[in-house]
């Protein structure tokens, strides 16, 4: 009980003190992550809230089977943004849109009134975040959300921020930018601290910065960083860049991108039906 009345604790104290976007994801701790939420969201707090999570599943069967989990477990009747979880591979674009593909589950699920939105997620190399958009295109779909990796070191090495936001925001796609610490390996490297890399990610084009907060001190921090938000100016982005460069330039402080210890469905095949 200690660990569920903790995290009902902080999620709470977030959602009070202004955070209204909740990121989670189906396969997050075998599922206790959306049971947490979904215990904290009682009580009026689903009221105050935009409810994202993500399914892994890549048939439609599975895609299916995975929404109605993530309802169960999150406790509403809809989620406000459902986005493909992963897309890592060259071949997962292929696999969502294919007949009989979890696209179709997630588009059934929107038209019953149990999605709103619908995104896709990835951190692995522009390149395939580039061809879902494609494939998506293909099949007369837009997105309306995107998540993906902005931070300090990425400009440097297989860039998002260049090949994939000026993309978005073209077509007016909402923006969401994840591991501006890359969990805790870019500050590592001892070339930033959390509040830049909280900036940094800030003043590009995002629509939400996603953020892990796993404990008050952690919440305090990055209220901290809001609080104490400016955009940087040209001249700070480009000197932050300049500090950074030369521990970025072979993507060891991003080993999402350069091994598979974030690939959660390469250890766990399955989940993708």
């Amino acid at each position: 009980m200690g660990i569920i009345s903790d995290t009902i604790r902080l999620i709470r104290a977030a959602i009070d003190r202004g955070v209204t976007f909740l990121d989670n994801s189906w396969d997050y701790h075998d599922g206790g992550s959306e049971m947490r939420m979904g215990k904290a969201l009682r009580d009026g707090y689903r009221e105050k809230v935009f409810l994202m999570t993500k399914i892994d599943g890549r048939t439609r069967q599975e895609a299916a089977k995975q929404i109605e989990d993530s309802l169960k477990r999150l406790q509403t009747d809809h989620i406000d943004l459902l986005q493909h979880h992963e897309v890592i591979r060259m071949e997962d674009p292929d696999r969502i849109f294919a007949e009989g593909g979890a696209q179709e589950a997630v588009l059934q699920g929107k038209r019953a009134g149990k999605i709103r939105y619908i995104g896709f997620t990835g951190h692995k190399d522009p390149v395939v975040h580039l061809r879902m958009l494609e494939i998506a295109a293909k099949h007369h779909f837009r997105f309306d959300s995107v998540q993906l990796p902005l931070n300090v070191m990425d400009a440097h090495f297989r860039s998002f921020q260049h090949q994939v936001l000026p993309v978005l925001l073209k077509d007016h796609t909402g923006v969401l930018g994840m591991k501006s610490m890359a969990d805790k390996n870019i500050l590592d490297s001892g070339a930033v601290t959390p509040v830049e890399c909280l900036h940094y990610a800030m003043t590009l084009p995002t629509s939400v910065v996603i953020t892990g907060i796993e404990s008050m001190k952690i919440l305090d921090q990055a209220l901290g960083a809001v609080r104490t938000f400016e955009p940087m100016t040209a001249s700070q982005m480009a000197a932050l860049l300049k500090r950074t460069a030369i521990a970025a330039s072979d993507g060891r402080y991003e080993p999402f991108k350069t091994t598979e210890k974030f690939d959660s469905t390469a250890r766990n095949p399955q989940w993708l039906g």
